[in-house]
């Protein structure tokens, strides 16, 4: 089954996650991916670890499938004309080095263009290509203003998961796949340029919203919502649920089936009055919730309706995802991973190839892009 991006060339000069995550995606899709590494080291996460598989690091493991791997040394003269005929032929050149790193080895979009006019030039930085500041993710979500909503307002924290470097990633991808379809109707590619920062001030939405609209600061409430309760986590007699009462209609049915009048209360009787009044219905719906297991409010909760779930750990969830394997001859025999979280049609959800070596393909992609030996 042919993939969407089958037969389009990316070149790949990202490293560490944003970009690799980002060329995966395309890969994924079908893409012909091609990354850049450099010489003897490769890819800074090559030797991020532990934990290793094998001596493999598993975070190079999990953003590089899909690849095929190229050793150029850019900071030579013949490994920048090599990287510039090989992006003559490419569809997309993907690249995540500080802002005006590429001008100055002559591999900027302006130099590329000129010679590849349909050539997609995609660059993800931490603040935009006007900002010379490194984009680490710690920083980034600092910036951002996220993690003071997160928590118990103790102290910021930041998301466990790499949100500032996965949601560049995503936002890379998604604008590669624009500027691509609109290559169909004008004939010539164009520069996406992607900050760390804006993607993540977007996810802020209604939060930017209730300061920008009602002067309203948002602020850390733990696992509960600001504007809608019951929606929040309830420890139960043996670990958490989480409980989603969006609407008046669900509260009372929750009450129902708690044979509990609360729904008949003022406090209680619109959304709006139990956001006011969160914390005392937290302090009669908390103790019934911890009377019983999860697993049975669960059973009793979907019953009737109610959005609910589980507090899982990571190794719990996992069971649950859609995994695809490939055989790595220095990882240990079988590597798992993550497919894509979306399916196009009849389309594999992940690329055949395994995460590669460093420079296994360095001939290969020279004679396959290039026609020579």
């Amino acid at each position: 089954m042919s993939s969407p991006l089958t037969g389009v060339r990316v070149l790949d000069l990202t490293r560490v996650l944003s970009g690799p995550y980002a060329s995966m995606i395309l890969a994924d899709l079908g893409a012909d991916v091609v990354k850049v590494e450099r010489p003897g080291r490769g890819d800074d996460t090559r030797s991020f670890g532990p934990p290793f598989a094998e001596g493999v690091s598993t975070y190079f493991l999990g953003v590089n499938r899909g690849k095929r791997s190229v050793v150029l040394d850019l900071k030579k003269s013949d490994g920048r004309a090599t990287l510039t005929r090989l992006a003559a032929v490419a569809d997309v050149v993907i690249e995540n080095f500080r802002p005006g790193v590429m001008e100055r080895l002559g591999l900027g979009f302006d130099t590329l263009a000129e010679a590849n006019p349909r050539l997609v030039y995609c660059s993800i930085s931490g603040f935009g290509r006007d900002e010379p500041g490194p984009g680490y993710d710690l920083v980034v979500q600092g910036e951002s203003g996220i993690p003071t909503l997160t928590g118990d307002g103790a102290a910021p924290w930041k998301c466990g998961a790499s949100v500032a470097d996965l949601v560049a990633g995503l936002n890379a991808a998604q604008g590669i796949l624009a500027a691509l379809y609109a290559r169909e109707r004008t004939g010539r590619g164009d520069r996406v340029d992607v900050s760390m920062l804006d993607g993540q001030l977007s996810l802020l939405t209604y939060h930017a919203s209730a300061w920008l609209n009602a002067g309203v600061e948002p602020r850390a409430r733990g696992n509960a919502h600001p504007s809608i309760h019951p929606f929040r986590s309830y420890g139960t007699a043996d670990g958490w649920v989480n409980l989603a009462v969006g609407n008046d209609a669900l509260f009372v049915t929750l009450c129902e089936l708690l044979d509990a009048p609360w729904h008949h209360e003022e406090r209680f009787g619109t959304n709006a009055a139990r956001v006011q009044n969160r914390h005392a219905l937290d302090g009669l719906l908390g103790p019934r919730m911890a009377s019983a297991t999860t697993a049975s409010w669960i059973e009793r909760l979907r019953a009737v309706g109610i959005p609910c779930g589980a507090m899982k750990t990571v190794p719990e969830a996992l069971e649950a995802a859609e995994l695809v394997e490939h055989e790595h001859p220095d990882a240990g025999g079988t590597v798992r991973s993550l497919a894509l979280p979306y399916a196009v049609g009849d389309a594999p959800r992940a690329a055949r190839r395994r995460a590669p070596r460093l420079g296994e393909h360095s001939r290969e992609v020279v004679a396959d892009w290039l026609g020579a030996g």
